[in-house]
């Protein structure tokens, strides 16, 4: 626990940091902080602070810097954000890829960081399945969903299907569980598996794992990222290179990104991340500030600005927040 003292010289210390970039010395942060205390004092109050992790001392200066720990600090209990008004006609509807490309390139514009959009999953849900035998152990999935749409997959198979034990096999997923997503139905066979006949069993969940067969292959179309080449302007990664080519290959590893930002979507409004403080962003001097997006009060997907963690906090969450609001409009005026 910090007294009020303390607090006031921490969020001093944080927004001179963020604002110049130059580690805080104590004269600065008196000036700073609008206080009349001694030299000794503040230099008191600046040892506590660093015994509590909440800043540190680099070797080339006598001034202090927060540590992931004390930007933590500083946005969850000393931020305060005004709630932006949406701008007119920046995101109009468009169709949905439209959408998040403009998006991505409005995020990294506004932040001058790099802009990232994960897009909405496609839907799962069938209506309708079908199993054709193309040739030995070689067989063609159609898989049509509510709207109409029709996906074709061709899977391998251990065993020689009969045409009468696929058809078999459809029927009693179109049965079942027509209207149900894949997830839900596999997690139902899995269930269910020992009451059905083995081979139909196991040519079931062949058809029902191919979504998670196919991840991989969709991650670069689902993550829209611009603005990149912003991070090589940034004074932040000057001194640590390897640190900024990390950063590069995060973004050429989209699966990665979506896991980050996926976790973001779970929660509502905006969720910061910050480098070094777990696992989520493993990168000590980058943070993530992310917000879901709706269509039809579902969230779909996630948007977000990457940036060092020296950034504008209150600045970027209202980057933000309007970003996912003009999104979620955008998309939901087309429905």
């Amino acid at each position: 626990m910090l007294d009020d003292r303390a607090k006031l010289l921490m969020k001093a210390l944080v927004e001179r940091y963020i604002a110049d970039g130059q580690p805080v010395g104590s004269r600065t942060l008196s000036r700073q902080a609008g206080l009349e205390l001694s030299p000794a004092t503040i230099r008191n109050v600046m040892s506590d602070l660093e015994d509590l992790g909440l800043i540190a001392s680099p070797h080339t200066s006598a001034g202090r810097i927060p540590t992931a720990r004390g930007y933590r600090l500083f946005v969850d209990t000393m931020l305060t954000v005004q709630k932006g008004e949406l701008p007119r006609h920046v995101l109009t509807p468009d169709q949905p890829q439209k959408v998040l490309n403009k998006a991505a390139t409005l995020l990294s514009s506004l932040s001058q960081f790099v802009g990232v959009v994960v897009a909405p999953k496609r839907s799962s849900v069938f209506r309708h399945i079908e199993f054709l035998r193309l040739s030995e152990r070689r067989l063609l999935v159609i898989i049509v969903s509510p709207n109409g749409d029709v996906q074709n997959r061709v899977i391998f198979t251990e065993t020689d299907y009969s045409q009468s034990e696929l058809i078999e096999a459809a029927n009693f997923l179109n049965s079942n569980y027509a209207g149900m997503a894949i997830e839900t139905v596999r997690a139902r066979l899995k269930q269910e598996v020992e009451s059905l006949r083995s081979e139909i069993a196991t040519l079931m969940q062949a058809a029902v794992t191919l979504n998670s067969d196919e991840e991989e292959a969709r991650n670069d179309d689902e993550v829209v990222i611009s603005g990149e080449r912003n991070l090589l302007a940034l004074s932040d990664f000057s001194s640590d290179m390897g640190q900024l080519r990390r950063a590069f290959e995060l973004f050429e590893q989209k699966a990665q990104l979506m896991r980050l930002l996926e976790g973001a979507g779970q929660a509502e409004g905006v969720r910061i991340f910050i480098g070094g403080e777990s696992q989520v962003v493993p990168f000590e001097d980058l943070s993530i500030v992310s917000a879901p997006y709706e269509v039809d009060g579902q969230v779909v997907g996630t948007l977000g600005v990457i940036g060092p963690t020296r950034m504008a906090y209150d600045r970027m969450i209202q980057i933000v927040d309007i970003t996912s609001r003009l999104v979620t409009n955008a998309l939901n005026y087309q429905k």
